[in-house]
């Protein structure tokens, strides 16, 4: 006869207490496969460095110089042209041709690139009409971001959204829109667009209007790569005493708070490190734009710490162009300078800083190792190669040792462009030095694809008076001499504006550039009439820069 086991019934309590300990498990390994889901997702996302550059601010910025390979150079601002609202300019001053011409950007930022480095694009900022907000053209302000990118072979676009532009919810629908479609293309050929929205942020966060923003381009269907907060200015919402540091990392766990619930209205449930591959953390390096807001070098130390710590996915700062002692001669440390901190420092020490943890300098460093390794026995060593420069092909003139160089004159060597820093003569551009300081030449960049001799501007007759060695002269008069335009900076007669046109500094007459003179021109050919030389002031450009991002 078969015998039955007679089992021990579990108690209710029991039996509770065994699938609470399973849900437990259940639950705790649920989460555990979260972080590792989240952690490997956060590890796709690339961290990076990079410096914006306040491209039209005089003096104009080298951003070629010391750039390593996969740093990146933040260009700012692209907005609308002032007359033209559906074509990009650089600062509402210059045309992307204008500022070719003028301070060959195309050139430099293509040095960038044979350094390793890349160029975003970033467009809007404080004082002017980022494009969407001017061109009502959904497709025209694409073509607006299209033309930008694809002149400067950037792969990454910065939405700089802040003032009127942000409360100006139309425009946001527009702006969404607009990099939607253009990310779509990019991405159907194969050309990944990389965009960012940088926001104003006060410790508490964003502010509604740029919650709305985020939400507009989630909405759109862009796919972000992170939200980009200016950690400065604070103003009543930094607590007393609060390090600038100290506040920039409240307002960076405020905003990943708020980002976890947009994603998540979006349908996107991003885990905590993915988010904060999301954020990007960009300070006003030294004296900010209010009184008593100093970012000092401590505060770019603990800044970064938190950073690398968290794993943001982005550190900038404001600007390459400010990351510089102020000197003897800036009179007041509170008064914000576009070419200086305001804080005592070395040149690119805020860079140095913040950039740790994000500086490609490791690569650079095993790049330079590769580069110094013995070569394998079968391959051969390289040889020199002599580089013929062409006067068909070439922008400037072709540096020659009977040549004499003033300062600003431009010249074409071994298929670079330099610019002189001062009078020099029988000194080749590439001359090795010790010490850059000791050669009288800049590097500018390449000579690139489709150069050719720039043709120089002239002036159609009866503009201005043609010069005379009979006539007296007056601080601001204008004349023309072969087809030039020339001013006089000072009372002067007899004295011919030969010497000016050969760049002599001591001439009394102060030659007009081709972009300079192009546009006098164009403003005499739009009202009709010839200007009057008395009447007219000097157009000399003097770009209004801009003191935030």
């Amino acid at each position: 006869m078969a015998h039955r086991f007679q089992g021990r019934r579990l108690s209710p309590l029991r039996l509770f207490v065994v699938l609470a300990v399973v849900g437990t498990l259940v639950a705790g390994s649920t989460m555990a496969y979260g972080r590792v889901r989240d952690a490997a997702f956060a590890g796709k996302q690339q961290q990076w460095f990079g410096s914006y550059v306040d491209a039209t601010s005089t003096p104009f910025y080298d951003i070629g110089t010391g750039v390593a390979p996969g740093e990146r150079v933040v260009l700012a601002f692209a907005v609308a042209h002032p007359e033209r609202a559906c074509e990009p300019s650089w600062g509402a001053y210059y045309t992307l041709d204008e500022a070719a011409a003028t301070f060959d950007l195309d050139r430099r930022a293509a040095r960038v690139r044979d350094a390793g480095g890349e160029i975003v694009i970033s467009t809007g900022g404080l004082l002017n009409d980022e494009p969407a907000t001017a061109c009502d053209d959904t497709a025209r302000v694409k073509g607006a971001y299209a033309s930008l990118l694809d002149r400067y072979q950037s792969s990454t676009l910065d939405l700089d959204i802040e003032g009127d532009d942000l409360s100006d919810a139309v425009s946001g629908e527009r702006r969404a829109s607009a990099v939607a479609a253009l990310q779509k293309d990019r991405d159907d050929a194969g050309a990944a667009l990389e965009v960012w929205l940088t926001l104003p942020v006060a410790t508490g966060g964003l502010t509604a209007e740029g919650l709305a923003e985020v939400r507009r381009m989630l909405d759109a269907g862009v796919d972000l790569a992170g939200v980009n907060l200016m950690t400065m200015n604070f103003g009543e919402s930094r607590a007393a005493g609060q390090s600038m540091a100290t506040a920039s990392i409240q307002s960076a766990r405020s905003t990943h708070a708020q980002l976890t619930d947009l994603y998540a209205e979006a349908g996107q449930n991003l885990g905590a490190q993915s988010l904060w591959r999301k954020i990007g953390l960009t300070p006003m390096i030294g004296q900010n734009d209010l009184l008593g807001e100093v970012f000092g070098l401590d505060d770019a130390v603990a800044l970064n710490a938190f950073a690398v710590e968290t794993g943001v996915g982005r550190m900038s700062l404001w600007s390459a162009n400010r990351d510089n002692d102020c000197g003897p001669n800036h009179p007041d440390p509170e008064r914000v300078s576009n070419n200086c901190s305001g804080v005592k420092q070395a040149s690119r020490d805020f860079a140095q800083r913040l950039a740790a943890g994000f500086d490609p300098a490791s690569t650079a460093s095993a790049a330079s190792a590769a580069a110094s390794a013995p070569r394998a026995s079968e391959e051969p060593a390289p040889k020199e190669t002599a580089i013929v420069d062409d006067p068909a092909t070439s922008p400037y003139p072709i540096w020659n040792d009977e040549g004499a160089f003033v300062e600003g004159d431009r010249v074409v060597w071994r298929g670079n462009v330099y610019e002189s820093k001062w009078w020099n003569q029988d000194t080749p551009p590439d001359s090795p030095v010790a010490d850059g300081g000791a050669t009288p030449w800049t590097l500018v960049g390449p000579v690139l694809p489709g150069d050719k001799p720039q043709p120089v501007v002239t002036a159609p007759a009866g503009l201005y008076p043609v010069w005379s060695p009979a006539a007296v002269y007056t601080e601001g008069d204008r004349v023309l001499h072969e087809g030039r335009i020339l001013e006089a900076k000072w009372w002067n007669s007899s004295e011919s504006p030969e010497a000016a046109l050969r760049g002599a500094p001591t001439s009394p007459w102060k030659l007009f550039t081709n972009v300079q003179a192009q546009r006098i021109i164009d403003a005499a050919a739009k009202k009709g009439a010839s200007a009057t030389p008395s009447a007219t002031p000097s157009t000399s450009p003097t770009p209004s820069a801009k003191p935030t991002p």
